[in-house]
């Protein structure tokens, strides 16, 4: 690696905020002999930018000696980032390859079959004379000889022991915050009729414990390895059979490591097994800190290693999370340049939203959020929902207000189609998201307040969260929440001039501030310090939907967040109705029916001793 021309591997023409800073703080990093360096840097401050910078540094086939690892991978959790990164021009020299589902072949009569349903999927020693045009293994050819190869994190795992893609000399993962939880959840074996092709023939009996699983484990490996040969003995199968095919081979293949490492007493990883319904239904095969499968999938990929993030809060527990040694990680700082006024939070808690305490407060969270719509009336909301149970139930409550003229959602199948659709169009339509908080860009007037339902507590049902409780392990639990907020919270304003408030319905959030206030970063501390209770108006449901002039004036004189003559920041878009973030005084109606006005109350609301008490239920 050659850190010192970081500076002139940085794709843009000028820097912006803190880049230039941070560049020089990484290559001080790496030329101290740190092989893996953290780069901390809020959200909005171009992290894909000195990505393409780091991954720059990678040895050419110029400079390394016979043998040395060169050039880089580039790689994000997240498919949206991906995508960032294709249409970016900045960083137009790294070339992406996707999974084979993602592109069609070419040949007369399969144009709507993907590349891994193909004839070349399908049948056995099939010769395909357009291989060299077909565009997934054109695509893959190309970023397998080119200097920065791009993929999303589950493809480079896939790709481990590949001959196509070995090992590099720089591996850059952007988004890296959940690189152990990303980890588990590709390790996990899920095993039910829609992933197990012979489960007719093999249903489990009623599990009980990982020595039952395992020997489950052995006998369906046996019934899909008879299952396999079958398939394979054909000289050519159709579309479903090909797919059949790639599951008994997955299957096999996982099934094997758990077995393996279950009986390897040196192995460090920990497994749980779920099986929720009794004997003849899904088994969930889980592993906890997974050091053996990232090493072999991550970290035997590179020489040197920068994993970027707005949220990597602790680093030695993530280190300790992800099967990194400490002292072999230098963590770099990036400060936050986006003005503290122009990213407020607003204290709307109602309640708590515990499974038990749900009822009765979600009707309290959609009369405020009608009340926030009044606020905000020409400006598009995003509501966080956290899961589609409560996406429901808000819905359904904003429908009897009368305001769901103004409301959007999605389901799980067309979360993408309505997402496009309201970021697309000009209405202020507020959008009923469930699992947004992260890869969201909603610069500008794509949306300026958003609200928060629910402290996003790791859900407890996991036997994976429970056993680190039961290890009590609530740093890593509120860590857990806490990097969500801080994601959620960076959807909205995603440059030193743009704006959006942040409301938080969820009174266990107030709570989690205060047992999670060691970890957070300096810039987010900030803006819990000045959070603020806002002076919203009275419900009118009509005012809400723009359908009469009453209440909130659908043009404000000037947009918050802009420059006053003296330079001074006029606040959030949810100050100019609310009050501003310092704390306005003029009074309106709160729970108790008392003046509320501007000011703050303790972080902590009603919180009992036993720290379980507001996160039992998280769906």
């Amino acid at each position: 690696m050659q850190p010192g021309r970081i500076s002139d591997e940085f794709p843009a023409p000028s820097y912006r905020g803190a880049q230039e800073r941070a560049l020089a703080d990484i290559r001080d990093a790496f030329a101290a002999g740190n092989d893996v360096v953290l780069v901390r840097a809020p959200t909005g401050s171009g992290k894909s930018l000195l990505a393409r910078a780091i991954a720059g540094c990678a040895r050419t086939a110029g400079e390394s000696e016979a043998g040395e690892p060169i050039d880089a991978y580039y790689t994000t959790p997240q498919v949206s980032q991906l995508d960032d990164v294709a249409s970016d021009d900045l960083l137009a020299d790294l070339k992406v390859i996707r999974g084979k589902n993602n592109y069609d072949c070419i040949l007369p009569g399969e144009t709507d079959t993907p590349v891994d349903q193909a004839p070349c999927a399908r049948e056995r020693m099939f010769d395909c004379q357009v291989q060299h045009r077909c565009p997934y293994f054109s695509d893959r050819a190309i970023a397998a000889n080119n200097r920065i190869a791009a993929m999303t994190l589950a493809y480079f795992m896939q790709t481990a022991g590949s001959d196509v893609f070995g090992q590099r000399d720089v591996l850059v993962i952007d988004e890296a915050h959940g690189l152990g939880n990303w980890a588990e959840m590709y390790a996990t074996i899920d095993l039910g009729p829609d992933t197990v092709p012979v489960w007719d023939a093999c249903d489990p009996p009623e599990i009980d414990g990982l020595d039952d699983a395992v020997k489950y484990a052995d006998t369906l490996h046996t019934m899909a390895g008879r299952r396999l040969t079958e398939v394979r003995q054909q000289a050519e199968l159709d579309p479903e059979e090909a797919a059949e095919r790639d599951k008994l081979v997955q299957l096999q293949s996982d099934l094997s490591w758990f077995a393996e490492d279950y009986r390897d007493d040196e192995s460090a990883t920990t497994w749980v097994v779920d099986q929720a319904d009794g004997a003849g239904t899904r088994v969930t095969i889980k592993p906890m800190a997974p050091e053996k499968y990232l090493k072999h999938t991550v970290w035997d990929r590179a020489s040197n290693f920068a994993l970027l993030s707005a949220t990597i809060l602790n680093k030695d527990a993530f280190c300790a999370n992800v099967g990194l040694a400490p002292d072999r990680v230098a963590l770099v700082e990036v400060p936050h340049t986006f003005p503290v006024e122009n990213r407020p939070l607003y204290d709307v808690t109602r309640g708590k939203m515990t499974y038990e305490a749900r009822d009765e407060t979600i009707p309290k969270v959609a009369e405020t959020l009608v009340r926030i719509m009044q606020a905000h009336p020409d400006e598009k909301g995003l509501v966080h929902c956290h899961s589609y149970a409560i996406q429901e139930q808000l819905q359904g409550h904003l429908r009897e207000y009368g305001v769901d003229s103004r409301v959007r959602a999605h389901d799980s199948e067309d979360r993408d189609a309505q997402l496009s659709t309201w970021k697309r169009v000009d209405d202020p339509d507020v959008f009923l998201s469930v699992k947004m908080e992260e890869a969201l860009d909603l610069e500008g007037d794509l949306c300026r307040w958003q609200l928060l339902c629910k402290a996003p507590y790791p859900n407890t049902r996991d036997s994976r969260v429970a056993a680190r409780l039961e290890d009590d392990q609530w740093g890593w639990y509120y860590r857990t929440a806490l990097r969500t907020v801080i994601q959620a919270c960076g959807r909205v304003v995603r440059a030193p001039d743009d704006y959006g408030a942040t409301y938080l319905a969820d009174s266990s959030l107030l709570d989690l501030f205060e047992r999670a206030r060691v970890d957070m970063p300096d810039w987010f501390a900030a803006q819990v310090d000045r959070m603020s209770e806002p002076d919203l108006p009275a419900v009118d449901t009509a005012a809400a939907t723009g359908s009469s002039s009453g209440g909130a004036s659908r043009s404000r004189s000037r947009s918050a967040g802009s420059t006053d003559s003296d330079g001074s920041s006029s606040g959030s878009s949810g100050a100019s109705a609310s009050g501003s973030g310092s704390g306005s005084e003029s009074g309106s109606s709160g729970d108790d029916g008392g003046s509320r006005g501007g000011r703050r109350r303790s972080r902590r609301s009603g919180s009992k001793s036993n720290p379980i008490a507001d996160v039992w239920d998280t769906e």
